[in-house]
């Protein structure tokens, strides 16, 4: 147990600790000591991990402890100790989403995921950081400050679910619980150099995360919730625990998701959107998926570079933003929207109001044309009597790694990709086929930048089909160097 303890603890997958606690190898309470002491000693420059709540932590540990003692059957997270993104609404621990008018708000019930999750075992001793209301794809806000890159702490390490990979990425957490509307899980993984599963659409109950306000019952479109880790395996596990029916269905209905496609990497088929004249990559982000397509098909995978699904990146990006700003409409009075609907500038901030405020026959419209794109990738997936489909479609998550912090207003900012200035909405054109077609999507690292910044590549797969671009993520991190380690996590 002491070199447990001392070595490899803060390290183990989720999957490891619980074995290793319920085979009496160590203790629940003695990893969730080991883990409080490293955030103690570390997170000062990172501010990942934002609120404690230790009292029931340490209870619940040792309950699990006593659990094992008297060989009770165990979950599969038994006795783990973890955080949750700030978002996510915990029982009898301060929940803020970031907002000021929440600093003190004390949720009643678990978020569902959160709910699932303590289910299983895991327990849950603190809070990781974001942006105000998960809206930002850098995560900073006025209650907690603003949370740095393990990698390069002049960087954000991503958002909404910031905080969950930073911990992730500096050993303070064995798995994490995000959400993804807009990038919000792959992008922070592909940023900090740690894994996500974007699930499908729908399988993951969120009831309880914030937003909408404390209360709401509904589901955001577009809007999953799901894991985070530093192993593909913990990615399952976590989906495993969390997804299923949700609150209504569960009388009538389980899920039971299809299994991979393949197990045999010599078997698969692969498509790789690596680049795109609509929205260009860096030469290292084009440089680092080239070189796991050739890795990929030096293995015995087959590798497509030139197939595409029926569409463009620009019209996915355009659907996606029309679908994507009418569901995040919800927060504004009838006023601020009428207002919003007046703005005719060509900017990206009057993009954006314009979409807030679109009427319900223009979400209509958008809709319609989702489902036309949905149909799309599942012929692209399915392929033809003439033509075979593909497994699984490899495509960047940004066009470049961790952008540096920029907390001026958010439309108004302007990144440089390549050397070239451009406008903040361009960050989110690769997230967009995935976000409007609800497909899941793996994220892992597969290299580093000239800077050392991470990389990641997102795996993506038909709907329902999670269970197989998680298995192309295994066949990829075998391939490569696995999550790496910040210099500030030694």
């Amino acid at each position: 147990m002491v070199n447990v303890m001392s070595d490899e603890l803060h390290w183990m997958s989720a999957g490891q600790l619980a074995t290793a606690i319920a085979a009496g190898e160590v203790t629940s309470s003695d990893a969730l000591e080991h883990l409080v002491a490293r955030i103690k000693r570390l997170d000062g420059p990172i501010n990942a991990v934002v609120h404690w709540d230790l009292d029931r932590a340490r209870r619940e540990a040792a309950a699990a402890d006593a659990a094992v003692a008297r060989g009770d059957t165990l979950g599969p997270l038994h006795g783990v100790p973890m955080t949750i993104k700030d978002s996510f609404q915990t029982e009898g621990c301060i929940t803020t989403s970031g907002a000021p008018e929440l600093a003190d708000h004390v949720p009643t019930a678990d978020a569902a995921p959160v709910a699932r999750l303590r289910e299983a075992g895991a327990v849950v001793f603190a809070k990781t950081n974001l942006p105000i209301y998960a809206g930002d794809i850098q995560s900073y806000n006025d209650v907690y400050g603003t949370t740095n890159n393990p990698h390069d702490i002049e960087r954000t390490p991503g958002g909404s679910s910031g905080g969950s990979a930073a911990a992730l990425a500096m050993g303070f957490t064995p798995i994490e619980l995000g959400s993804d509307i807009g990038g919000s899980i792959r992008v922070p993984a592909h940023y900090s150099g740690v894994m996500g599963h974007k699930p499908s659409f729908g399988i993951v109950p969120s009831q309880g995360q914030i937003p909408g306000a404390p209360g709401t019952l509904s589901q955001a479109d577009l809007a999953v919730s799901g894991p985070l880790a530093r192993t593909v395996d913990d990615l399952e596990l976590g989906l495993d625990v969390m997804a299923g029916p949700d609150r209504w269905m569960s009388p009538a209905w389980q899920l039971d998701l299809p299994a991979p496609r393949t197990t045999v990497v010599g078997d698969l088929r692969i498509a790789a959107w690596i680049d795109d004249e609509y929205c260009p990559v860096d030469d290292d982000t084009a440089g680092v998926l080239t070189e796991l397509c050739t890795a990929l098909a030096d293995a015995g995978a087959s590798v497509d570079r030139a197939a595409r699904p029926a569409f463009t990146l620009e019209y996915a990006h355009g659907v996606f933003d029309a679908l994507l700003f009418a569901a995040l409409a919800g927060g504004h009075s009838r006023d601020k929207i009428e207002h919003m609907a007046t703005d005719t500038s060509d900017t990206a901030m009057g993009r954006v109001k314009r979409g807030t405020a679109a009427r319900h026959r223009n979400w209509l419209s958008a809709h319609e044309r989702q489902l036309q794109l949905r149909a799309k990738w599942a012929g692209f997936f399915s392929g033809t009597d003439d033509e075979p489909g593909f497994d699984a479609l490899l495509m960047p998550v940004h066009p470049r790694a961790a952008i540096a912090h920029d907390h001026s207003p958010q439309w108004e900012r302007t990144v440089e990709i390549g050397g070239v200035e451009k406008s903040y909405l361009d960050l989110f054109a690769w997230i967009a086929p995935v976000g409007v077609g609800y497909l899941p999507a793996t994220v892992v690292p597969i290299g580093v930048d000239r800077d050392g910044l991470p990389i990641g590549v997102q795996i993506v797969g038909p709907f329902l089909h999670d269970r197989t671009t998680l298995e192309v993520a295994r066949h990829i991190t075998a391939l490569t160097e696995g999550c790496p380690r910040p210099s500030l996590a030694d």
